[in-house]
């Protein structure tokens, strides 16, 4: 009996270990807000039902209050005045704000599950000391009454953008932080990057009825307020007080943006997949042309990302001027419009597949940037030379594929000869240098996918991206998550790529130290590694008729190598694995000297080595 207990307890042990990995918090958030389109405020009532899906009890809970960083003295004012490359679009404007320039949200009341609740502000962070405690697998009601007054638009959210955009309407709202197996991610707002809940958002926007409302959701009352009609016809519409109300409706997403402007052009398209494509914009002598073009490109684009990311999971998406440069939501984006059509091409195509990676896979953007921005900068430039390649932007011609990192690689490069690299596990906030932050979070981000396709091949990569998306969708994964699927795929161990290109500020220099005639008929080529980061080699030689012969040199701590890769060879030399210890490798092959013309390593362009020009040796 006490054996058959033992096991017991050892399953209901592990099986609670791993539930802890799967289990997400919910929330149903339903939203009414009223605006003052002349005060350039808001009231609100939110109702928040939150669900404890973790093993733990909770005796408090987190609020972000994003407006409030808009203000004279915030912490987003004074890291700007004192990081030493300030963002421009922020630059010393928040310290410089009037009164009425200003963003804020005041929470009136809030109460939990019908009683009132202690509440305490510290600035972007509201902290609710619960008179109750969350047990697990319950569920809660939180309901809140708040004004919130509107800045002058700086950095993401705001008022009267460059553009002339009225209302750009990002972190707006009192927004739960998110809770996990690490605890509570109650983080001040800065200006960087989110993590959110995963649930649904019932939202209803009271506004001037000469507004037209764009929205990362279902718009519900669509023929109530004349969505789509020009603002001539909307003048007939007959509405209390000369507002109307719109009602969004967005599911299993952990934002929730919009945007409003009197002047907004609106465009819709719905693609062979079903997904309703909407344009917002102002239609000017700077928009009119690129805009116009827009949605047909965008629907081109819509299958080649759902082939290399994954299916799009939304029924719509819509692009929405607004804002200050792009930045991505759940089911829409705002982007600064006045662009020739490759930069809003680009932009459209960056912001929206953010949808894969922040929005649906949603790795916790604050500790890990690069898996959001990274893989997303590199899905962008494929699906962007792609575009490119059929034509989709006359002038705009397509790349060779070895050539498409080449500037994002010299980036790298500043980064690490420049004295502002800092290893990818450093928080977006913490950053010592904007610089530091772009390079790191967008370029060596991208590196890393680039160069993982030179490690197991690029058809095992976009095999491994798609089976992540599958298994992980919904479950904010992180880089050890990834790296197991591409483990799985390819069968070789890769913990180790982590380590190094993760972890550390670690860089690769591989050398070809000498080729020199062996024994008859043969020839030693010695490659030496300079650099403190190891890497599998791809080499080939080219004898003076002009035939080449390719090999692989694996890592041993692969214990395996590369089976296919086209941009590398069809066929190749697998030679005997390389110790990273080993400073020195011979490469011994079975060509005369006096038949060889040069060596090359790396002739796929896919190795970030630092010193390029001794990877070749020629006569």
């Amino acid at each position: 009996m006490s054996n058959f207990l033992n096991i017991l307890i050892f399953l209901l042990f592990n099986i609670s270990l791993f539930s802890q990995q799967l289990w997400q918090q919910r929330v149903e958030y339903s939203m009414n807000i009223q605006m003052d389109v002349e005060k350039h405020k808001y009231t609100a009532v939110q109702n928040l039902t939150y669900f404890n899906h973790s093993p733990d009890t909770l005796d408090k809970v987190f609020y972000h209050l994003f407006l409030n960083a808009f203000q004279p003295g915030s912490m987003m004012d004074i890291r700007s005045q004192n990081i030493v490359d300030p963002d421009p679009r922020v630059g010393n404007r928040i310290g410089s704000l009037l009164k009425e320039e200003q963003g804020a949200i005041e929470v009136q009341s809030l109460k939990y599950n019908g009683l009132p609740v202690n509440f305490e502000v510290r600035e972007t962070i509201m902290i609710v000391s619960l008179n109750e405690p969350i047990l697990p697998g319950e569920k809660v009601l939180f309901s809140m009454e708040y004004e919130a007054k509107i800045p002058i638009q700086i950095r993401r959210n705001g008022r009267e953008s460059k553009e002339g955009i009225a209302y750009s309407m990002t972190q707006w709202y009192p927004k739960i932080c998110e809770y996990d197996k690490e605890g509570w991610h109650a983080h001040p707002y800065i200006g960087r990057e989110f993590m959110g809940v995963w649930g649904d958002f019932d939202v209803t926007i009271t506004i001037d009825k000469r507004y037209i409302v764009a929205a990362g959701g279902v718009l519900l009352n669509a023929n109530e307020i004349g969505y789509g009609y020009t603002n001539e016809d909307r003048d007939h519409l007959s509405a209390p007080y000369n507002t109307l109300s719109w009602h969004f409706r967005a599911e299993n997403v952990h934002d929730f943006a919009w945007a409003a402007d009197p002047n907004y052009v609106h465009k819709r398209i719905v693609t062979p997949e079903g997904v309703q494509l909407g344009f917002f914009y102002i239609e000017n002598d700077k928009t009119r042309d690129s805009w116009s073009k827009l949605p047909v490109i965008m629907q081109a684009a819509l299958p080649k990302i759902n082939n290399l990311c994954g299916v799009y999971p939304y029924p719509v998406y819509n692009f929405i001027q607004g804002g200050d440069g792009g930045m991505e939501y759940p089911m829409a984006t705002l982007i600064t419009g006045e662009r020739n059509l490759p930069s809003l091409v680009g932009v459209s195509i960056h912001e929206w597949i953010h949808s894969w990676y922040y929005l649906v896979l949603a790795t916790n953007e604050a500790k890990r940037p690069w898996m959001d921005e990274g893989f997303t900068s590199w899905a962008d430039k494929i699906i962007f030379n792609e575009l490119a390649a059929e034509g989709w932007m006359e002038g705009v011609l397509d790349k060779n594929r070895e050539e498409l990192f080449t500037r994002s690689f010299n980036s790298y490069l500043y980064l690490l000869e420049n004295g502002v690299a800092e290893p990818l596990t450093t928080h977006a906030d913490h950053y010592v240098t904007n610089s530091g932050y772009g390079i790191n979070a967008y370029i060596k981000g991208a590196l890393y996918l680039e160069q993982l396709g030179y490690i197991v091949g690029d058809e095992l990569l976009l095999k491994g991206l798609l089976r992540y998306f599958e298994e992980w969708k919904f479950r904010h994964p992180d880089e050890n998550d990834f790296i197991r699927i591409m483990e799985k795929i390819s069968g070789l161990q890769l913990r180790w790529y982590n380590e190094y290109w993760i972890n550390s500020l670690k860089s690769i220099d591989y050398s070809i130290v000498s080729v020199e005639a062996a024994k008859t008929g043969q020839t030693n080529i010695v490659l030496k590694n300079f650099g403190d980061m190891p890497m599998p080699l791809d080499i080939v030689v080219e004898n003076v008729d002009g035939t080449k012969t390719y090999y692989n040199i694996p890592l041993a701590m692969m214990y395996g190598s590369k089976t296919m890769d086209n941009r590398f060879a069809k066929d190749w030399i697998t030679l005997a694995p390389w110790p990273w210890v080993y400073p020195e490798y011979t490469l011994t092959i079975d060509l005369p000297f006096v038949d060889i013309k040069s060596v090359l390593i790396d002739p796929s362009n896919r190795l970030m080595d630092r010193e390029k020009s001794n990877n070749y040796w020629g006569l």
